[in-house]
């Protein structure tokens, strides 16, 4: 049995700049950082009394006797990718999908780091991005950039760079109290909309020709609120930056907010938030605040109708967290 923990990321500033189409003509980067909320994915064989040989079980219950008969795609073409059978696969989440904080992509670098662990394979965090990217935006035919999983495997606080080669990982170079005061200065809720991201994430892509303007500006963003993190400027510009993005990146598709998620925005701010964004490709789930210590009390209140999730930054990146290793042999037809 193998147990995988991926944790979720909340993307700061360059969203957008992170798809193909974009950054391998104009370069890309992201700033963005895991949190200690998380997907489990437990996998085993499944034991051979049953009259199918595939259990997966999500928000459904699915049990097939083909591969091919699996509905959810990234389950299906992950086990033809790295020739998995006869499996038993459980998912849980500390937080709901199809909320803006890459849960897609963090259930899959965490399948794949199971699949290969009970193969007894390593894979390293490189390889577990590429192959969910390749998984997500190849085989599954998703629109979307390519930020979500390369964070979700590698985990931390990063600027990502893109190019036409690739990309790098390179962490953000800051003092832990200043890093301790980032995180106590941010707070999250839950909008409780949900939406499919890569709806969204087509409208944007189709968007990115005519928003080159903005999306350039909006990478520009990335040097300064990197200069802010790792500098000692007052840390209040983070939150008025991530403001300014936000307003940049509304801009890009009218599908991005709605005119309840802009009022929510708006009441966070009038109570005393220095900035702050929609998480994810937009039109609903996490709101995410920039907010001084003393007038946290006072955002609480104005969005008091909204979960307030209180997170710490974490480190680690996807891990498995339980390894029994098993012997298998493929079944004789």
């Amino acid at each position: 049995m193998i147990i995988t923990q991926t944790p979720f990321r909340m993307s700061f500033f360059g969203g957008g700049t992170d798809f193909p189409d974009f950054y391998k003509k104009h370069g890309g980067a992201v700033i963005s950082t895991t949190f200690d909320k998380y997907c489990y994915v437990n996998v085993r064989h499944l034991p051979r009394f049953f009259d199918y040989s595939t259990e997966l079980s999500y928000s459904v219950i699915e049990r097939v006797t083909d591969v091919e008969d699996i509905k959810h795609p990234a389950v299906r073409e992950a086990m033809k990718m790295l020739d998995m059978h006869e499996l038993r696969l459980t998912y849980e989440a500390d937080l709901p999908a199809r909320s803006g904080l890459g849960t897609s992509s963090s259930f899959a670098v965490g399948m794949l780091n199971a699949f290969y662990a009970l193969k007894g394979k390593y894979a390293d965090k490189k390889r577990l991005a590429d192959e969910a990217i390749y998984l997500e935006r190849v085989l599954c035919n998703e629109s979307g950039g390519v930020q979500d999983q390369i964070a979700a495997s590698f985990g931390g606080l990063n600027r990502i760079n893109f190019n036409e080669n690739g990309y790098e990982v390179n962490p953000v170079i800051i003092a832990p109290e200043r890093k301790a005061q980032l995180n106590r200065n941010l707070m999250l809720f839950f909008t409780g909309f949900s939406r499919f991201s890569f709806d969204i994430q087509e409208t944007t892509k189709k968007a990115l020709a005519d928003e080159q303007a903005r999306l350039l500006e909006m990478l520009s963003l990335v040097d300064d609120a990197e200069r802010v993190l790792t500098s000692k400027t007052d840390l209040n510009e983070f939150g008025r930056l991530l403001d300014y993005t936000w307003k940049l990146k509304r801009g890009i598709s009218g599908r991005i907010s709605t005119d309840s998620i802009d009022g929510l925005y708006k009441k966070g701010i009038e109570a005393g938030a220095l900035g702050g964004k929609l998480l994810g490709a937009g039109g609903g789930g996490f709101l995410l605040f920039y907010v001084e210590e003393d007038k946290q009390e006072s955002v609480h209140k104005a969005m008091e109708n909204l979960l307030y999730v209180p997170f710490k930054f974490e480190n680690s990146g996807t891990r498995v967290i339980h390894y029994t290793p098993e012997s298998y042999e493929k079944r004789v037809e």
